[in-house]
């Protein structure tokens, strides 16, 4: 007898939660079949982009500034690498700055010392072809300081290319501490995007490899809808045309712009409802919100929530139903521009 009534009462739970379910697709597809022609409309939720902040070099996790679901700011430093190795590194790499430049100052004051004696050479050779010229000195005195002046002229040549040598060789040692700087700047972890955090995937004292992440963000600055339409209205979508979305339980809408519709077709994902179990290839169209009014509700905005967004399509642009146009309390009127 008792399992008579729980075999009942779990179908009379069945017959509730189907119709409720076609209630509720009734419902939607009533909705769908009041909407004016050149008007479209599909569900979807609301998403934004994520951005992985990872390790550019392995290394241990020193200290991690954030929590989940913190709100940061573009270029708040929301992680740190240690960087005891790297700093070590620094300071060999400058102390072979500082002797290299030792040695181009020697360098510099040999090729002063070479340049004083080719003058010297130079003077000689002057007076033994005088001398020459009237017999008071031998053809061979005049050829050996002849051969002096130019021996001594390779001479600050060569100390002149060693000088330009220790100049490149200090260039390069600074080089090798610019790396090691950048390499140290690169473990403080800095949010390139006005976000919300979603993950913390390391804690303090965790050892990342190169490229590992350490957080991921929701890019609040990217905050948009997708939904699918059929290529009949797909096709009729102009990009930066108007929106509406009108979220779950909500009775305003919020204004949004089409920024991308794509040019292929794709299968109907399983979570997107359809009018019809016939339209199975539809267009993705991503309605995205302005940055204003993210912006002044930055603290209400959550990824995930469900809606259903409204477009315009074709020659035929009609107005705004008296529900989309109903605005958040508060919201200005150009919110949308």
């Amino acid at each position: 007898m008792k399992i008579h009534r729980i075999i009942k009462f779990a179908l009379v739970a069945l017959v509730l939660i189907a119709a409720g379910v076609g209630g509720g697709w009734y419902w939607w597809q009533s909705r769908q079949d009041e909407l004016p022609e050149g008007l479209a409309s599909g569900n979807g939720r609301i998403e934004s982009d994520q951005v992985d902040i990872a390790a550019k070099s392995a290394g241990r996790v020193r200290e991690v500034l954030v929590q989940e679901g913190d709100l940061v700011s573009v270029g708040q430093v929301v992680a740190r690498i240690d960087s005891a190795e790297l700093q070590a590194e620094r300071a060999k790499y400058a102390a072979d700055v500082l002797s290299e430049e030792v040695s181009m100052l020697e360098a510099q004051a040999t090729v002063s010392q070479r340049q004083a004696e080719l003058i010297l050479k130079e003077a000689n050779l002057r007076r033994a072809l005088s001398l020459s010229g009237t017999g008071s000195i031998s053809e061979e005195s005049r050829d050996e300081a002849l051969s002096e002046r130019d021996s001594a002229s390779s001479v600050l040549e060569a100390a002149k290319k060693n000088v330009e040598a220790r100049e490149q060789s200090v260039v390069a040692a600074k080089a090798l501490v610019a790396q090691v700087d950048a390499q140290i700047a690169d473990n403080t972890l800095v949010a390139p995007v006005r976000g919300r955090v979603l993950y913390r995937l390391a804690n303090p004292g965790e050892v990342v490899s190169a490229g590992g992440k350490v957080l991921t963000l929701v890019n609040l600055a990217e905050i948009y809808m997708e939904i699918y339409l059929p290529s009949e209205q797909a096709m009729g979508v102009a990009l930066g045309s108007q929106a509406r979305i009108v979220f779950d339980g909500a009775d305003f809408a919020v204004p949004a712009k089409v920024s991308f519709v794509s040019p292929e077709a794709q299968f109907t994902p399983k979570q997107i409802e359809t009018r019809s179990e016939r339209d199975k290839l539809m267009f993705r169209v991503k309605l995205r919100m302005p940055t204003s009014l993210v912006d002044s509700h930055i603290e209400q905005i959550k990824t995930g929530a469900r809606g259903v967004g409204y477009v315009r399509y074709g020659s035929n642009q009609p107005d705004w139903p008296d529900l989309l146009q109903k605005r958040y309390q508060g919201d200005p009127l150009d919110a949308e521009d």
